[in-house]
């Protein structure tokens, strides 16, 4: 395994407003076993080995909240909790202003609750022993059609050369952070962390998950937990 010497921050993505929820409070906040959901995978990273601090990012309005939470259930890893922003993309920006030099930095769905060790150590491991992004992902199981406009069929990509994308994405410190800059600076909005890393060259490995790693984002979702 690789040195412990390498400084490790998660990134925590809770800045959700839970509109597709129709909860009327944002879905980190819903109680799952008798926690918030956001709490879980906190409650992994702050036990896990390697994860050397936790930065939060959040509603503004919701910031002295989850600074509760996190005293409550013992996050002693917890370095900062961020104001959000618009998009995702602009929240996480914003919580990587306050990293400082970290080697890795990990970002991780709050409404993800089922983070594993295993991810932590795999993601960690092929960035610095291969030295690319590792992103968390599932082969699909469906098979994918490609439509246009108007809901035409253009193509049917090969399920094989498939994968569901999860979290955590992890990253170099530099690269991430560069990745974050260079898409601020030309207003391109990607679709996850990995894609901002692609789209300036970096190479991204996946890690093969399980797929009760899932996003709580509608309804139907409370029916798996």
């Amino acid at each position: 395994m690789y040195s412990s010497n390498f400084k490790v921050t998660l990134i925590l993505a809770a800045a959700g407003v839970g509109k597709r929820m129709g909860l009327g409070y944002p879905k980190q906040f819903l109680e799952y076993k008798g926690k918030p959901l956001f709490i879980l995978p906190l409650e992994v990273a702050e036990k896990n080995r390697v994860i050397d601090d936790i930065i939060i990012v959040t509603n503004e309005n919701n910031i002295e909240l989850v600074e509760k939470y996190c005293e409550k259930y013992k996050i002693t890893k917890l370095k900062k909790v961020v104001a959000g922003g618009k998009e995702r993309q602009n929240s996480i920006y914003n919580a990587l202003k306050f990293d400082e030099n970290s080697d890795i930095i990990l970002v991780q769905d709050g409404v993800r609750p089922f983070l594993k060790d295993k991810y932590i150590d795999e993601c960690c491991r092929v960035v610095i022993e291969e030295r690319v992004g590792a992103v968390v992902g599932v082969q699909v199981k469906d098979t994918i059609k490609v439509i246009n406009e108007n809901f035409e069929v253009i193509s049917t990509p090969k399920r094989a050369d498939l994968i569901a994308v999860h979290t955590p994405q992890a990253f170099e410190g530099k690269l991430l952070k560069e990745a974050y800059e260079r898409a601020e600076k030309e207003n391109f909005l990607g679709t996850d962390d990995s894609s901002l890393v692609e789209r300036i060259g970096g190479k991204v490995k996946i890690v093969l998950g399980d797929y009760d790693n899932i996003k709580v984002t509608t309804q139907e979702d409370l029916k798996f937990l």
